[in-house]
């Protein structure tokens, strides 16, 4: 009876002894499917091969120390049926991340682009747009190509409808922005890029306030650019805009130094009156009515600026030296205004 007993307890505690076993295995099995460092967020950059099995994919996480087990690694990757998913290319990945979400990502083929990043500020011209790129030693940007493209290119988008190719026709439209170039980005692909940028913001109801304003698309990103190279404060930019309506509204001359600017090649800080008299389409002192195009690339605020200019009678602005603007509805007060700053 004794014996049965002893027995018994014997099985039990062999039995409690094998489940504890088998747990902890299990624990420790589960554990190695995790990170290898949860807090470490380091990118590493490792290169799988064209047709490299999880065996040989297995050796490279494990040399770089993104798993724990090259055997669970590989019996996961059976699990998932993933041999014949893996993609090649170079990835990045973190000691943070657990075995699942590197299997995960090298069947979606999530492969890492090594990319050049470019700020292109709001007001720039073409030809500063084009340097920036160009100079840019990180990129292999071609000018000729670059400019060829800008050119002459193909590109499908609705505010370029009516747009003759040719120099310079794509002033205005390139939208100043912070963009990621992959390195091996081609000219076309960047001035796509920009484009499809533009036509992002430039969204439909900016299309229908135009209609209602009589204006085109180059006209409204005409304004939008003056206004991009007069305003300093955006609080000013409505206002500005109002100014430049009212003017157009009244068959006035704009009387735009920037547009002078623009036609001269260079930025000067004052212009003399010889700079007036300049004989160029974009002389907004001699010339009625808008530039034939954009000075510059206006950003989104001075677009909205163009398109929902502010409700004044204002038809003169004058600098205050510090980035505001004085505005005046007469030539007389803009002429006191002008005494005050000068």
């Amino acid at each position: 009876m004794d014996s049965s007993i002893n027995k018994g307890r014997s099985l039990i505690i062999k039995l409690s002894i094998f489940i504890i076993a088998l747990v902890a295995l299990l624990f420790y099995f589960n554990s190695l499917k995790g990170p290898v460092d949860k807090n470490d967020n380091k990118n590493i950059i490792i290169n799988i091969p064209r047709g490299s099995s999880s065996s040989k994919i297995a050796s490279i996480l494990k040399e770089n120390h993104l798993i724990k087990s090259k055997f669970v690694f590989k019996l996961v990757s059976k699990q998932k049926k993933a041999d014949n998913l893996f993609k090649a290319g170079s990835y990045r990945f973190k000691k943070s991340m657990s075995m699942y979400q590197i299997i995960d990502k090298i069947i979606s083929g999530d492969v890492y682009k090594e990319t050049v990043r470019i700020t292109i500020p709001e007001g720039f011209e073409l030809k500063q747009i084009v340097d920036r790129i160009v100079n840019n030693d990180k990129l292999n940007i071609d000018r000729e190509k670059l400019m060829y493209v800008i050119e002459n290119g193909d590109f499908d988008f609705k505010f370029l409808k009516g747009i003759p190719k040719g120099k310079n026709r794509l002033e205005g439209f390139l939208f100043p922005d912070t963009y990621e170039f992959e390195k091996n980005i081609t000219e076309k692909e960047i001035i796509y890029k920009m484009l499809k940028r533009f036509d992002e913001v430039f969204k439909k109801e900016y299309y229908e306030r135009a209609e209602q304003l009589n204006m085109s698309v180059v006209e409204v990103v005409t304004l939008a650019s003056i206004i991009e190279k007069e305003a300093k404060l955006d609080e000013e930019r409505a206002i500005i805009s109002s100014v430049f309506h009212n003017r157009l509204k009244k068959n006035m001359l704009l009387q735009s130094c920037a547009t002078v600017q623009y036609a001269l090649g260079k930025r000067k800080e004052r212009l003399t009156y010889k700079d007036l008299e300049i004989n160029s389409p974009f002389n907004t002192y001699k010339r009625f009515g808008l530039p034939p195009m954009p000075i510059a690339s206006p950003g989104k605020a001075s677009i909205k600026a163009a398109l929902y200019p502010a409700d004044t009678d204002y038809l003169y602005f004058v600098s205050n030296g510090d980035g505001s603007h004085s505005f005046s509805k007469s030539y007389s007060a803009h002429l006191r205004a002008k005494n005050r700053n000068y």
